[in-house]
C-alpha cells in the first residue's frame, strides 16, 4: 500500500505547521469520527473550526458553511468527507492559502493528493490525526 504522509509529514503538520485546524464535516453529532477526533485535537492545544453547510457550533468553536467563510488564516484543514468530495475541499484549502490538508483514514483521491502537493501544501492522506498525535511523545 501506498504511504501518502511519511512520518517526518505527520509530525510537521501535527507539531510545527500551527494550531488552527478547520475540520470538514464536524458537526454536533458526536456519534461521529469528525467529533471524537476534533475533541483529541482541542485537548493536544489545536483551535479545532467545525466547517459543515449547517455552520453549528461544535466544542465551543463558531462553525462555518465553507473554508472561505473562515474570516481567519487556517493551518491545516482535516478532511472527513468522502473521497468523491474530498478533493474539491483540498482545492478549496489551497484556494484560502492553508498549509497542509490531512484526509482521514479512507478518504483517498491520489488526483487531489499530487495537486495539493504541487501547490506547495503539505498533506497526509489516509491517516487519523488523533491516532498519530500521542505517537509523538
Amino acid at each position: 500500500m501506498t504511504s501518502y504522509g511519511d512520518e517526518a509529514t505527520v509530525r510537521e503538520i501535527l507539531t510545527r505547521t500551527g494550531d488552527t485546524w478547520a475540520v470538514v464535516g464536524l458537526s454536533t453529532n458526536t456519534a461521529r469520527a469528525a467529533h471524537g477526533v476534533a475533541r483529541v485535537l482541542q485537548r493536544h492545544g489545536k483551535r479545532v473550526v467545525p466547517v459543515h453547510p449547517k455552520a453549528e457550533t461544535v466544542l465551543g468553536e463558531q462553525g462555518y458553511a465553507s473554508l472561505a467563510e473562515i474570516p481567519f488564516p487556517v493551518d491545516v484543514v482535516d478532511v472527513f468527507v468522502n473521497s468523491a468530495l474530498a478533493g474539491e475541499v483540498a482545492d478549496q484549502a489551497v484556494a484560502v492559502g492553508a498549509k497542509a490538508v490531512w484526509f482521514q483514514l479512507g478518504v483517498i483521491d491520489e488526483a487531489a493528493y499530487e495537486r495539493t502537493r504541487a501547490a506547495g501544501l503539505s498533506m497526509v492522506m489516509d491517516k487519523c490525526p488523533a491516532i498519530e498525535i500521542p505517537l509523538l511523545a
